[in-house]
């Protein structure tokens, strides 16, 4: 049995967390992990704190990643980057105040371009553990008592990995928890995650919880990073996107139950076609529908036919489209597989 996880005075249980992933996590999607369970927490996508800045001073609506943020049921984290402390500690503090979130996590390990060459944020500032200081540290401040945590890769390149010097500086600016994805930025996502230094960053840490992620895609897998590996928790990213039941199933196998079998294709059929309906609720038809691609192609991935169901949905634009294309491509007919 895996004991919860504790960040601040919240209690994580099962300590299981769900990736904050941009352009993905949004309030459709949680809801959808909601439904099957297993997530110990749930987290937005990325919000641009310079951005939310930006929309409140011109009296705009708040950014479409706040989606749901101040009605659904919590633990909820949102995950925020910039790289001006000031700009960072005035958002934590409005999303504490005014959305009451659970936790305010600072995304330091986004490797895309825009984040990083162009905004000199996500996982550039890992080669300025000073910024990044400053950053957690008025965080901290501005938030308390709500925790701050913070997620980082294990460095910028593959020639300079110091995520044990960058741990350490997360502690003593006063976070709460570290979650580190165990790739380095020049990675991206290619490769395996390397969970032999992630473990290691634990001796580092005097008393903060350790998170790993990165390639955990079954339950099993889920189980084996808390036996062979030093962390107090996991989290899901990419492989619960076309599999948000995944949660539900690496939750059983931590408490030693049976595994749940994966719905059958009829079954995630009904699953993505309430995700659909839900985008388009909150968006209307042609943008929820258009917003409804990507996650179409998750839920088909590894599926017979996958690839023409991808080439079809990637072109629908309406409901109707969308319902013709799932009827003549999604894989129902394997339900009985």
């Amino acid at each position: 049995m895996i004991s919860p996880l504790k960040i601040g005075d919240l209690v994580i249980d099962p300590p299981i967390l769900q990736a904050p992933m941009a352009g993905f996590t949004n309030a459709a999607f949680r809801q959808i992990v909601r439904d099957f369970g297993g997530a110990g927490l749930l987290a937005t996508e990325m919000v641009n704190a310079r951005g939310f800045v930006w929309m409140d001073e011109n009296e705009a609506e708040h950014p479409d990643r706040l989606w749901g943020v101040a009605e659904e049921p919590r633990p909820l984290a949102v995950q925020i980057w910039d790289n001006d402390p000031a700009t960072m500690a005035k958002v934590g503090k409005r999303l504490v105040e005014e959305y009451q979130v659970s936790i305010v996590d600072i995304n330091f390990g986004c490797p895309v371009r825009q984040v990083t060459q162009k905004a000199h944020s996500g996982s550039y500032l890992l080669r300025d553990p000073r910024r990044m200081f400053d950053i957690i540290s008025q965080l901290v401040e501005a938030c308390s008592p709500t925790p701050v945590t913070a997620k980082i890769r294990l460095g910028c390149t593959r020639d300079n990995v110091n995520c044990n010097e960058v741990a350490k500086v997360v502690e003593e600016a006063g976070a709460a928890a570290l979650t580190v994805h165990g790739r380095t930025a020049q990675d991206m996502f290619r490769g395996n995650a390397d969970w032999e230094t992630i473990s290691e960053i634990k001796s580092r840490l005097k008393s903060i919880p350790l998170i790993g992620n990165g390639d955990l895609d079954s339950a099993e897998k889920v189980v084996a990073a808390f036996e062979k590996y030093n962390v107090d928790g996991v989290m899901i990213a990419r492989a619960c996107l076309g599999r948000p039941w995944l949660f539900a199933q690496a939750a059983a196998a931590l408490r030693g139950e049976p595994i749940p079998a994966e719905p059958t294709m009829s079954e995630q059929r009904e699953v993505m076609l309430k995700h659909y309906r839900l985008v388009v609720s909150r968006f209307g038809e042609e943008k929820g529908t258009v917003l409804m691609r990507k996650y179409a192609c998750c839920y088909a991935q590894g599926k017979p036919g996958a690839r023409h169901f991808r080439s079809g949905v990637a072109r629908v634009a309406t409901t109707e489209e969308f319902y013709q294309i799932v009827d003549e491509h999604f894989p129902i007919e394997a339900a009985t597989n």
